[in-house]
């Protein structure tokens, strides 16, 4: 599921190294690339964005500054890799209920999707830590323009996946067909964003694994009873 981030770019001089980077192979390189994005998780995490340049990161992972650029243009550019790593499998969960018209309980396959999402917090060390500076180690600015761009296309992208789910479920009579699927949409964003953001600040603070499936289910109760969920 999607959030509201907030980001941060410090600005580093450009850098370029020697021809004899172009001769590692496919599969060095993507060693590297893959190094370089777990360091990154790692240092932002222990440090924050702001507080993080591309020279912390390369000193931590044991690589030239050089070797950093080789794969990516900026910090900014950094953390979109590093996000897209937790954030593409989330699209994906939604990607199949859509593409998948066969499926004869969207409303359960969409729950099944959420709760998947909030209980990989618990149990997927990389998403946590990655949602963790989402959600509390970053700042916004206008420096991070394209990685926000990034970001609010992938929100538009979930909300068109889940309204189309919204919609399938009122056709097989799982939802009252006056539904307001805009609202529905924007309640689910806010109910699992909540969570997400409020457990990572404090995984003390209620049981995310335990609690997670049944406010999801009473989020769902509530688009099949409530009026207020109704289009006047």
């Amino acid at each position: 599921m999607y959030v509201y981030y907030e980001w941060i770019a410090m600005a580093d001089p450009p850098f370029r190294e020697g021809d004899s980077m172009a001769r590692k192979t496919k599969e060095e390189s993507l060693e590297t690339r893959s190094l370089i994005l777990d360091t990154a998780e790692r240092v932002f995490a222990e440090q924050g964005v702001s507080r993080t340049s591309l020279a912390d990161i390369a000193t931590a992972a044991g690589l030239t500054r050089g070797a950093i650029y080789w794969h990516f243009k900026n910090k900014a550019d950094v953390f979109t890799a590093m996000t897209d790593r937790v954030n593409l499998p989330i699209e994906n969960l939604f990607s199949d209920v859509v593409d998948n018209p066969q499926h004869s309980d969207p409303l359960g396959e969409l729950r099944a999707a959420c709760l998947s999402i909030l209980q990989s917090l618990v149990h997927n060390e990389q998403r946590r830590r990655v949602f963790d500076v989402l959600y509390h180690k970053c700042e916004l600015t206008e420096e991070m323009g394209p990685v926000m761009q990034r970001q609010k296309q992938c929100i538009k992208d979930c909300t068109e996946r889940i309204q189309r789910i919204l919609l399938r479920a009122i056709e097989l009579g799982q939802l009252p067909a006056g539904l307001n699927i805009e609202r529905a949409d924007i309640m689910l964003h806010a109910l699992v964003s909540g969570l997400m953001g409020n457990w990572l600040f404090d995984p003390e603070s209620f049981d995310l694994e335990r609690d997670a499936g049944n406010m999801l289910d009473g989020y769902l109760e509530m688009l099949q009873r409530c009026p207020a969920m109704l289009r006047p």
